[in-house]
């Protein structure tokens, strides 16, 4: 096999490095700078050009990178960085050895997003996929209907004088959706940001993407009128003291798992907005068809149930065991 867990993450012996590892290494090559898939600890970092300050700024310090498409021989390995789709920087990992190719997925959408490359198609005889939306119910709408749909709230929060939180994770989903609004900010209200996603921003803004100004609301003056503002703020700053200083608040959030209604529910926000930044299931049908790929390989996520309907359908498909997944940051 050329790549297999190992207890330190995914190892290639061929090119004696690991992808995505979750415990410190010598040689790590990361798909993206989400927690769940970039740790700190490990003695080097390769990552996709694109993802440069984003993993820099997760990992406090410098990192190696490769452009999209270039190949670098490490060991007896070909290694390569190509579009995932999923957030700035985010990469496919092919690994081609003795003629063999693997491509590890990382985490991927094929819809078109401003803030990062266009997913890119790579052929391959493994094909290592995640399954974090795995399951048939998860069915996007296109993403420009939700994001004008989170615009058409925010504007008549502000014609009702409300203040609009969206809650959303820190790398991606709000540079995404701030991208998306920059050219509204001037026709609706102020935007600002929670400080946990300043630096994340400025890390964009540094990659040429362009965002609107948000600065931190605890920068401004006690008093200060929030009144038909939008704020982006991370899932846990909800129910803190930082809520109080906004007053007739209105409260959102953005993500893939907006789509079950329970958890909805359960989180106590005013609206559900499903928006994510991961393949949902007809995409990772489509992808895995996409790739030619003889034999497919289910991480992260609803992996039994991608691999029975795979089978079924003929297809060679297992279940690899990764560090204990949990709902993360970035869907």
């Amino acid at each position: 096999m050329i790549l297999a867990p190992d207890d330190k993450g995914l190892y290639c012996p061929a090119g004696d490095f690991h992808i995505d590892p979750w415990r410190p290494v010598k040689k790590a090559i990361i798909t993206h700078a989400h927690g769940d898939h970039a740790r700190p600890g490990s003695k080097s970092y390769l990552c996709a050009l694109p993802g440069e300050r984003p993993l820099s700024l997760r990992m406090g310090g410098s990192v190696q990178t490769l452009a999209y498409g270039e190949r670098l021989t490490i060991g007896n390995a070909t290694v390569s960085f190509h579009p995932a789709g999923h957030v700035l920087g985010s990469a496919q990992i092919r690994v081609e050895v003795g003629g063999e190719v693997w491509v590890v997925s990382g985490d991927y959408k094929r819809e078109p997003d401003s803030t990062c490359e266009l997913f890119e198609i790579v052929e391959c005889h493994t094909f290592i996929t995640e399954s974090t939306f795995g399951l048939p119910i998860y069915r996007w709408q296109p993403a420009d209907q939700i994001l004008n749909d989170i615009r058409s709230w925010w504007q008549g929060n502000a014609k009702d004088g409300k203040t609009s939180i969206l809650f959303c994770y820190v790398m991606g989903k709000t540079q995404r959706i701030m991208a998306y609004l920059k050219k509204y900010e001037n026709d609706i209200g102020k935007i600002y940001a929670h400080g946990a996603l300043q630096q994340m921003n400025e890390a964009y803004r540094q990659s040429s993407v362009a965002l609107p100004t948000a600065p931190n609301p605890v920068d401004m003056e006690a008093k200060h009128n929030f009144s038909g503002a939008l704020i982006f703020a991370p899932p846990s700053a909800q129910g803190t003291p930082w809520m109080r200083r906004f007053k007739k608040q209105v409260t959102g959030r953005a993500s893939g798992w907006m789509r079950v209604r329970g958890r909805r529910r359960r989180l106590a926000i005013d609206r559900g907005f499903v928006l994510s930044d991961h393949a949902d299931w007809p995409q990772l049908l489509q992808t895995i068809a996409d790739t030619g790929a003889e034999r497919i390989i289910a991480t992260h996520g609803s992996t039994a149930t991608l691999v029975r309907f795979l089978r079924e359908q003929g297809l060679a498909a297992e279940a690899m065991v990764s560090t204990p997944w949990e709902e993360a940051e970035e869907m």
